[in-house]
């Protein structure tokens, strides 16, 4: 009987369509139960970040000619290779350096463009006019910018504890290890090392000596030179498996192997390294980049140690949460030997939790902005219209996050702000259609008219102004797809999400909003009206 009564109901518009179509079908609620739990599982998978991760592409052009000035490289080699590289397709800005013997030209592309794209042109454009390079220039060097990576989400700092009986070089070795482990760990895309000194001989060169023995820096630099870069040939293994070099096992193994090198002679008689100079085995004095840890010491910060900074990047697409986990989790399993070694560890930045905060955090405001879009809708309508309202808030979100993992977008704050933003407009639809059927309800010729009839009829009625309202409203978002450099990239996931969860407000309101009506409201008792007008029909 209730599918007779509906075939016979008329209606024109997508709204009516969809209440006809949906209000007495036994698969409502099952795709209700089956957007919430996409929507959910789209929650849960989709990568987690703080910030949207903006495409920015280039790269660097470097070209060696020895003995050339910054004068003869700008003209042969720079403003040439300037010319050519602008002739690729979305170049924005292109800066050019000339130094003695290399020629420097840095290639930013315009916000947005393809990095492996980019990263290709710029190499076939430099390899396809290698001729004008002059004659004596070495292979260009073609680095790419890698911005994807290079921002850490972990970063920690190793430093020695003040019962350690360790030195800088020996904590460098240590946390070296530590890198290559993290290497292995899924989605780690680079790790680096900062305030690292690495062990190295220093050779301290006595100038009094040296002019006492009638020898120039020069001659022991190439002495020394010449022991780091010479490789003695290999011979061939023996019974045992060793391999022998010049029959030597090691020729140089400690400060005294170095200081016994020969520099020159003098009067017939040879002249030692250590007869000059100073041999120590210690850091790389010559590097003088450092990093140093503040910790509190009360209520000051005046205890200050030197520190080595272990850096850890993902890859682009992953989850900023997982990765960091299991960064932190790994990190955990070392904390006995380095404690038992003398190191101490504390980790100054994990963007993976700042990013579940975050995301958690956004995610607590739109349950209760719901929260109070019900409590107004109970004060406005009735708790049974505003229950049917406000089902359709999550059903829309779940519908938006399902498309935006298609995407592959990412859950940030971005995206989060984006579904604040629409919140209020997302009800507009759903609001609108419960209105119209209580309206309709509570009319008196409601009373001679099938429940079903009034909902599916008052769905019908406002479908064209809604849909025209909700169109207005998501053509104003479109603009903000165009917007172009960093502040368009940053701001991109409003005009992608938030249409997409205007147009799936319309749908859920046109197809949940009657069904859930048709099950939880019940037309008002109207019998004395009707008794009423009786009367007054006899009267007359």
């Amino acid at each position: 009987m209730q599918e007779k009564n509906i075939s016979n109901i008329k209606v024109t518009d997508y709204a009516g369509k969809l209440a006809k179509a949906f209000i007495y079908n036994p698969l409502t609620p099952i795709l209700a139960l089956f957007l919430l739990a996409i929507g959910y599982l789209s929650l849960v998978i989709m990568p987690r970040e703080e910030d949207p991760q903006i495409a920015i592409s280039g790269g660097t052009v470097m070209v060696v000619l020895p003995g050339a000035t910054p004068k003869e490289i700008d003209n042969i080699i720079v403003k040439p290779l300037e010319r050519k590289l602008r002739e690729i397709s979305g170049v924005e800005h292109i800066y050019g350096v000339a130094t003695d013997n290399v020629g420097i030209i840095n290639v930013m592309y315009k916000i947005g463009e393809n990095r492996e794209d980019s990263n290709l042109k710029l190499y076939d454009k430099v390899m396809q006019n290698m001729e004008l390079l002059p004659k004596g220039a070495m292979q260009p060097l073609i680095k790419p910018f890698d911005i994807d990576i290079d921002v850490p989400i972990v970063t920690v700092a190793f430093y020695l504890k003040e019962s350690s009986t360790l030195k800088n070089v020996e904590l460098f070795k240590s946390v070296r290890d530590i890198q290559q482990d993290f290497n292995e760990i899924e989605n780690v895309s680079k790790t680096t090392l900062k305030g690292e000194h690495k062990e190295q001989y220093n050779v301290k060169v006595d100038l009094f000596k040296l002019s006492g023995y009638h020898l120039s820096l020069g001659q022991i630099m190439e002495s020394l030179k010449s022991l780091a870069s010479n490789v003695p040939d290999v011979k061939s293994k023996v019974s045992d498996g060793s391999i022998i070099v010049f029959g030597v096992k090691n020729a140089i193994e400690s400060v005294e192997d170095v200081g016994n090198v020969i520099v020159a002679s003098y009067m017939n008689s040879p002249i030692y390294l250590k007869d000059v100079a100073t041999v120590e085995k210690t850091y790389d004095t010559q590097n003088y980049k450092g990093a140093e840890i503040v910790y509190k010491d009360g209520e000051n910060f005046t205890n200050t140690k030197e520190q080595i900074t272990l850096s850890i990047s993902k890859l682009k697409g992953t989850n900023a949460v997982n990765v960091a986990s299991l960064v932190v989790e790994k990190l955990s399993l070392y904390k006995k030997d380095l404690s038992e070694a003398g190191i101490g560890y504390v980790v100054t930045r994990n963007y993976g939790s700042r990013a579940d905060e975050a995301v958690n955090e956004l995610v607590h405001h739109l349950v209760i902005t719901i929260l109070i879009i019900a409590v107004v809708l109970v004060l406005a309508l009735g708790w049974r219209e505003s229950l049917i309202v406000t089902f359709t808030v999550p059903a829309i979100l779940a519908i938006t996050l399902f498309i935006a993992y298609l995407t592959d977008q990412s859950i940030n704050r971005i995206t989060l702000f984006a579904f604040l933003l629409s919140l209020g407009l997302l009800v507009d639809a759903a609001i609108i259609v419960i209105e119209n059927i209580h309206r309709h309800m509570h009319d008196h010729s409601a009373i001679d008219r099938d429940k079903s009839e009034i909902i599916i009829t008052a769905t019908d009625e406002i479908g064209a102004p809604t849909n025209v309202a909700t169109l207005a409203i998501i053509l104003t978002m479109v603009p903000m797809a165009f917007v172009g450099g960093m502040m368009g990239e940053f701001m991109k996931p409003i005009p992608y999400n938030v249409p997409v969860a205007l147009f799936a407000s319309l749908v859920v309101a046109y197809i949940f909003t009657p069904y859930l009506a048709n099950k939880m409201l019940k037309k008002p008792k109207l019998h004395h009206h009707k008794h009423h007008f009786q009367k007054e029909d006899k009267k007359s």
